[in-house]
């Protein structure tokens, strides 16, 4: 449906996927970039660890790149290759011994997903959205998983987000010239002007929060294969419409709150996936996005590969589309 969105930042690599243009696509993931077009556009799209896949960001842990793909097989087989260490970026780190599409292949049905619907009142999802991943979370338990609602403690995370988020565009795009920041949006400017406003202690509680949601994913990550939640808290909005602004009802308060599912992954350095597992009534595509352990991106496509076993969605279209 071209009247609707497909998502940001990475909205054109996931839609070249889902209409045959590609085999593959890469992406950026600082709010759900990867994770949110994927799920609008019915394919695979994964944020890994930072360091994981190499970048030009430094010391930055907030904005990574990743594969995007039709399937957890074909996205495995992307980060295998984009994995490696690269010597020149500061945070980088070996590809494992075992490959990617390996451990997708060594999937299996016996999966424990914990899932929560609003992350702790961090944000909140649509009826509908929530209904669609329910679906498909009782498929997964009738193929032999087990599923419960349930989330950590995630202290203070909206505010942790956000302040690493301002630090990342105020240190970036908010050192370019002031006459090429003339030209910035609205939003961009806002968040720079955010990220020079703050206070050493806001950075201080940011790191403390981030430390804390860490340790206590870390320790809830023991007992569960991932942690499962919406991508977005409702199905794509008209293309005209920059960003929503409600969600059932319920007023949003800029231009990133629609996105706070997103939050999570990007604060605590987890690697996550956004699998698509069905259809809304109007033929739109649903995802569910997986968070799994620091650097356990094999664990977390193979539990995406069983999610995918069982919705059972047909396939996107085999080879790219000649123009």
């Amino acid at each position: 449906n071209t009247s609707r969105n497909a998502g940001g930042s990475s909205g054109g690599a996931a839609a070249s996927l889902a209409t045959g243009e590609t085999w593959l696509s890469h992406g950026s993931d600082l709010a759900g970039s990867l994770r949110t077009p994927a799920a609008y556009c019915g394919v695979v799209g994964l944020r890994p660890t930072p360091g994981r896949v190499t970048s030009n960001s430094g010391f930055s842990t907030e904005a990574v790149s990743g594969p995007m793909a039709r399937s957890v097989e074909d996205c495995a087989l992307f980060l295998d290759a984009m994995s490696g260490f690269d010597p020149t970026n500061p945070i980088s780190f070996p590809a494992p011994e075992t490959s990617f599409l390996s451990a997708v292949d060594a999937a299996t049905a016996d999966v424990k997903i914990a899932y929560s619907p609003d992350l702790n009142g961090l944000t909140f999802v649509s009826k509908e959205v929530d209904g669609y991943l329910r679906t498909a979370l009782d498929k997964v338990e009738s193929a032999g998983g087990q599923v419960r609602e349930a989330c950590p403690d995630l202290p203070d995370l909206d505010r942790a987000y956000r302040v690493l988020r301002a630090m990342l565009w105020a240190a970036g795009p908010g050192r370019a010239p002031a006459q090429e920041q003339k030209g910035f949006k609205d939003t961009l400017a806002q968040n720079i002007q955010i990220g020079r406003e703050l206070s050493i202690d806001d950075v201080y509680d940011a790191n403390a929060s981030r430390f804390a949601i860490f340790s206590n994913m870390a320790l809830f990550l023991q007992d569960h294969d991932v942690l499962a939640c919406p991508v977005v808290g409702l199905m794509p909005g008209p293309i005209e419409q920059e960003y929503p602004t409600e969600i059932d009802g319920q007023p949003l308060g800029d231009y990133i709150e629609w996105l706070k599912f997103s939050f999570l992954s990007t604060t605590a350095i987890l690697p996550s996936i956004s699998v698509p597992v069905g259809f809304s009534g109007e033929g739109m595509p649903v995802g569910l996005q997986l968070i799994g352990k620091h650097r356990g991106e094999a664990h977390l496509l193979q539990v995406a590969r069983a999610v995918e076993m069982a919705v059972h969605l047909p396939n996107g279209p085999i080879d790219p589309i000649p123009g």
